[in-house]
């Protein structure tokens, strides 16, 4: 049997039409990061029951100030304390990444990625010396200010309301895990994770405004969800 060569429906002008947004890749892509760290968790407990605790696998978390320490920007999300560490920022992590996941697998592994990346690194520079930083919660930071500041951005109810929601839920709680009168919080991680999701929402909404028309073409790309 012959495959109809012809393509599918065409948006006015002979172009596809967007596509929508990738909600299922989204959402995979959330659940096998959670599942990476407890794996990763898993692991590092049998090690320390094995060898002992001085051959913890936190130990590969970020340095400061140390250049063997700029590995650990890779590992400091997958690390963790305790269980109870690691629950804490799962339950943050799927919570805060479902709704982001909504938009779509773009919006969600980059405000990952970038808040990752800015956690690691401000924790290199501004952590202090002799200190080690682990931890997935600078990426929470980066949802729950994605989140809030999209809000705000995009001027749709439905963000406005879930913006305001985690500004309640965990608006107090972000604020205090900014400060660094806490001891035994990486602050400094939280913070970078903070900038990176304000810088991801600010980059969103840039990327959502609508493309000139080109000419002949007929068609204008519209928002991206």
């Amino acid at each position: 049997m012959n495959r109809d060569p012809r393509p599918g429906p065409l948006a006015p002008g002979g172009t596809q039409p967007p596509k929508g947004p990738g909600r299922k890749p989204a959402l995979i892509f959330l659940l096998a990061f959670v599942a990476l760290m407890w794996v990763i968790e898993a692991a590092d407990q049998v090690l320390v029951a094995a060898i002992g605790p001085q051959q913890t696998l936190d130990q590969y978390g970020v340095s400061p100030l140390s250049l063997d320490g700029l590995l650990g920007i890779l590992f400091q999300p997958l690390l963790h304390g305790d269980w109870a560490h690691l629950i804490g920022n799962s339950i943050g992590l799927l919570i805060l990444g479902a709704i982001i996941a909504l938009s779509g697998i773009r919006p969600l592994v980059t405000v990952t990625v970038v808040s990752w990346v800015l956690s690691g690194v401000v924790s290199w520079l501004m952590g202090g010396a002799g200190t080690i930083h682990i931890g997935a919660s600078g990426i929470v930071f980066g949802y729950v200010f994605y989140v809030i500041v999209r809000g705000f951005f995009t001027r749709r109810v439905l963000h406005l309301v879930v913006g305001l929601v985690i500004g309640f839920y965990y608006g107090l709680e972000a604020l205090a895990g900014l400060s660094p009168m806490l001891d035994g919080v990486s602050w400094q991680g939280h913070l970078g994770g903070a900038v990176g999701g304000v810088l991801t929402a600010y980059g969103s909404r840039r990327d959502r405004q609508p493309k000139a028309m080109t000419a002949g073409s007929g068609w204008a790309a519209g928002p991206r969800r």
